[in-house]
């Protein structure tokens, strides 16, 4: 259970911290600011929809510290969890290392080689293949855009 008049004063520490004020504090976490008031007078509890909040914008407040007064704040990268002790490895031999592929970087540049072969492929293809007005619409081709698996595209305008 929560000790309301402790969670406060840590709530007042947090606020103290981030250079807050109850109205900017309960706008910045997404609150009704009499909400916050409320809470703040005492007059009710923080649910834990409040507390999620908080740690959601708020990354160095600890959930222990803010709950029950455990741990610190700000928090650290060392003592994130405090009570709780990292399990000791029990393999004895080494595990395989699997290869992690990393996703295509849609918006680079740098074009693979076999992306280069299609553009070659393409480029002789519509090379030699005259450009006609479109018949259903009267008009001519602006351009033609050629979309990849890869996230990639290519913009072909006729010269």
């Amino acid at each position: 259970m929560v000790n309301t008049e402790d969670f406060i004063k840590r709530l007042e520490i947090i606020l103290d911290y981030y250079g807050l004020n109850a109205s900017s504090f309960a706008d910045k976490i997404g609150v009704q600011r009499s909400s916050l008031s409320h809470l703040l007078s005492g007059r009710n509890k923080p649910s834990l929809d409040f507390i999620l909040k908080i740690l959601d914008v708020f990354p160095d407040v600890d959930l222990y510290w803010i709950l029950n007064g455990k741990g610190t704040f700000p928090k650290s990268e060392l003592n994130s969890e405090p009570n709780i002790v990292s399990p000791t490895p029990i393999f004895t031999t080494p595990i395989a290392a699997t290869k992690i592929e990393t996703p295509p970087d849609l918006f680079s540049e740098k074009i693979s080689n076999s992306k280069n072969r299609t553009e070659e492929n393409l480029l002789n293809t519509f090379a030699n293949t005259p450009i006609s007005s479109n018949p259903k619409k009267g008009g001519e081709i602006d351009r033609i855009v050629i979309f990849y698996k890869n996230g990639t595209f290519t913009t072909y305008s006729p010269e």
